[in-house]
């Protein structure tokens, strides 16, 4: 299966931040949508990350002043991304191994959506869960 696959499933919104947006602003949106990360948008272009993470980072290092700041100086960058063409086992892979949770998927330069490691793991459990079933049917059918 491939992220494409997840995507269909899940569908395709994004919600984004601008580079320019201040740090306030961005941790507004991800509370009011619920969700712990968007990627940060400039002139049509995927630059990086916004994260519950960065927000962290910025308040430590910057107090409460770090909601004014820019998303582009809070922001992990660049964003590691993926194509639709990825496997989604290897998504995962590269989600473990690089300790990030949200993986922009880019096609053609553009965004086209965006994957979470929950995304992910609920695809493996599924298919383990799709598979054991398969195994269960062909014993009681031998």
């Amino acid at each position: 299966m491939t992220v494409a696959t997840i995507l269909a499933g899940k569908g395709s919104e994004v919600v984004t931040v601008a580079a320019g947006q201040s740090v306030g602003d961005a941790v507004k949106l991800l509370a009011e949508r619920r969700i712990g990360a968007a990627p940060v948008m400039q002139d049509g272009a995927v630059v990086g990350i916004f994260s519950e993470r960065d927000v962290i980072h910025c308040l430590a290092a910057h107090g409460s002043a770090g909601l004014e700041r820019k998303v582009r100086e809070a922001m992990t960058a660049p964003a590691i991304a993926v194509g639709r063409d990825q496997a989604a086992l290897g998504a995962l892979t590269l989600m473990t191994r690089r300790r990030i949770r949200h993986l922009p998927v880019v096609e053609d330069g553009a965004l086209v959506g965006l994957v979470s490691i929950g995304d992910l793991v609920k695809y493996r459990i599924d298919k383990i869960e799709a598979d054991a079933e398969a195994m269960r049917s062909y014993i009681q059918g031998a």
